[in-house]
Order: C-alpha cells, then structure tokens, then sequence
C-alpha cells in the first residue's frame, strides 16, 4: 500500500501538497484559533506541515495518516526538525476509514475527498473521530468562473464539470450536511504556482536525471502540455480553500 510512484517524484520537493501556501497555512492556524492541548487528526497528511508547524505555534497535539510511506517519513523527520516529535505522530496507512481511538478537537482532510469517496462520505469520515463542538477542516476545489468548454474541465484536471461546483454551491453543501461555515482561508493565483508551477522544475530535473527510467516518457508529455493548461485553464477557471466547520 502505497502512492503512486509518480506523485512522490512530482512533489517531492512540496512541503504542502496543496495550493495553499506556507503564508496562509499559517493564517489558517491563526483564524482557527488553536490552542494548547487542543488534539487533532489530519487525514491524507502528506509531510506533515500543517501538524508539524501548527504544533509548534500553537501547542497542538495529534496523528496524520498517509498512504505514502516516503511522506510520512518525511513528516516525522520534520517533526523532528521543528522539535515537536514527541506532541505529533505519524501513521503510514489508508487514511480511508481511519477513526481516531480517542476523539479529537480538529479533524481535517485537506485536498483529498476522495478518501470518503467525494465531499459527503469525508465529512462523515471525519465526524466519528470528532469530539462534540470540535472543528472539522476540509480542503476542496470549485470553479472560480463556469468553464466554457470541455478543454476547461480537462485543462483545469477534472474528468467533467459537475465533478465541482461553484464557491455559493460548495458552501451550500455544507449547509445541507448539517455544517455551519465558520471560516475559510482560499488559494489564490500565487498560492496555486507554487503549488503547480514548482512541480514543473521537479519534473524536469528528474528527467534530466533519469532519461531511461519507465517514467520518463510519461513525464516528458506532461511537461510538453502542463504549463500551458495551466496558465489557459486550471488558473484562471479552479479556485481551492480550505473550510472550517462546526456541526449545527
């Protein structure tokens, strides 16, 4: 069990696998409030950051679980780095179904729903590890403007357009989940190249590196046609943020 191979290399220099910045990761950590001895549970933690550094600012607690085994080994590493080794730990597992044993004050999947097969089923996933009045996280794409097309949808990385909604649509869901919106923190075109566009200039050192590997040639298309949809599509047409709710 583990991530495909090809993510690990294309982020593999990313200490936040999302288009949110370590600027307004922190701005995150700071609107939510956190306090010491509060508990959390990051699924599809990827390295750690946000545990890791939320810990140090805030004296949280908590586990993140991810599949990738090169991922949590970095996040543990950087747990060390930041001296927060013994408040935080991290677990190489399918974050799909994972329940914390004791319940926690923040739960949080940030950037990937798929873990509960869309929006709904990770909401309910993160809910059965949530103690009463805790906060729930959950990072999600939506379109900024309505794609005209389908080489938008296909630009921007979604396999159709209903695959997300608009932001009023997306906050809408929360609503009808049961959820209270009760603050958010959005990518913005900054925020999405240094989460997109760094991967280029990994990608391309890789190949400069590994031109016989079985990737290469697959990599080598993606960096003849990525930056391109990117700067046409997926900046322009998909926003992305991160979602603090409380049950009502």
């Amino acid at each position: 069990m583990d991530l495909p191979r090809s993510f690990v290399i294309r982020e593999q220099w990313h200490r936040v696998h999302n288009p949110i910045d370590e600027v307004k990761l922190a701005l995150l950590g700071r609107v939510l409030r956190l306090r010491p001895g509060m508990t959390m549970l990051d699924l599809a933690c990827g390295t750690g950051e946000m545990l890791c550094t939320w810990s140090r600012e805030h004296g949280i607690s908590g586990t993140g679980v991810d599949i990738s085994t090169v991922f949590v080994e970095q996040a543990r590493e950087r747990a060390a780095e930041l001296g927060v080794a013994e408040s935080v730990n991290f677990v190489h597992g399918d974050a799909a179904g994972f329940v914390s044993a004791e319940p926690v004050d923040v739960a949080a999947c940030i950037g990937a729903t798929w873990i509960g097969d869309g929006l709904d089923g990770t909401v309910e996933l993160l809910e059965r590890s949530l103690r009463p009045g805790g906060l729930l996280l959950i990072g999600e794409p939506f379109w900024r403007e309505d794609p005209p097309d389908e080489a938008a949808v296909r630009g921007s990385h979604a396999a159709k357009k209903d695959d997300f909604t608009d932001l009023p649509g997306l906050v809408a869901s929360f609503g009808r989940l049961g959820w209270d919106l009760v603050e958010m923190v959005l990518a913005d075109p900054d925020s999405w190249d240094r989460y997109t566009a760094a991967q280029w200039l990994t990608v391309r050192t890789w190949l400069d590196e590994n031109p016989e590997d079985e990737l290469a040639a697959d990599f080598r298309a993606e960096l003849d046609t990525a930056p391109l949809n990117y700067v046409r599509y997926q900046r322009r047409y998909l926003g992305w943020g991160v979602f603090a709710l409380k049950k009502r």
